[in-house]
């Protein structure tokens, strides 16, 4: 909107869940997660005790067809165009390719999706698991097939536009928010003492709340300096 080339793209990716029947809850007292590959840029399954009770498990990873592809059947020709011109995701599909076909096949599979789970809990079997929600993970990828794993910032004139807040920025919003405002704003675009003091308050309440909105649902957005 503003004009400034990021250097980046946002990739929808799909992430599926399947939930423990409740018999089974029992097998899930507490988080449990895989050892990362470092070969792949997801984390993989994983199981997670809700606050309500439920357990999940999940996610797995896939292309969406469309921004807000929460579902297999949701297609925007015009997202999905922008998805398939940019050269950055056909590097980074190249680099991964049988890991990304392995994670498709788990998508229509309910069978492989519990063999893939059986890695943590072996105890576990298919007829244990049902399909839950989705979510859809606005990825950042770079034009060199590279994923964005940490915050982008892209500096105009008298804006900073944060392009990208991956997790924990809900989390530690207020804090990122108070650092933003320090490194970026404080010393370096403010000469006089009393400007500082009065622009710093005004561009510290914007910024927080924004982060705090804005990192949560990973939309990019801009700071400006008044």
């Amino acid at each position: 909107m503003a004009g400034y080339d990021t250097g980046m793209k946002i990739v929808p990716f799909r992430g599926e869940y399947f939930m423990l029947n409740s018999n089974k809850n029992y097998l899930v007292n507490h988080l449990i997660y895989p050892v990362p590959n470092p070969d792949f840029p997801f984390l993989g399954v994983h199981f997670t005790r809700m606050y309500n009770g439920h357990r999940d498990v999940g996610p797995n990873a896939v292309l969406a067809f469309k921004r807000e592809g929460y579902k297999k059947s949701d297609i925007d020709l015009k997202d999905l165009t922008e998805v398939l011109t940019y050269k950055g995701f056909w590097k980074i599909a190249g680099n991964y390719l049988g890991e990304g076909m392995a994670e498709l096949r788990r998508s229509y599979s309910r069978k492989l999706f519990a063999q893939n789970a059986q890695k943590l809990i072996p105890a576990l079997r298919e007829a244990d698991i049902h399909p839950g929600p989705a979510g859809v993970r606005a990825q950042a990828l770079t034009r060199e097939g590279k994923l964005v794993d940490d915050f982008h910032f892209v500096k105009g004139k008298r804006s900073l536009h944060v392009c990208n807040a991956p997790s924990p920025a809900a989390t530690a919003s207020i804090e990122i928010g108070r650092e933003i405002v320090r490194e970026h704003f404080y010393y370096k675009n403010l000469s006089s003492h009393s400007q500082s003091v009065s622009r710093c308050l005004r561009v510290s309440l914007f910024s927080i709340s924004a982060f705090i909105f804005c990192s949560c649902l990973q939309f990019p957005y801009a700071i400006t300096v008044f």
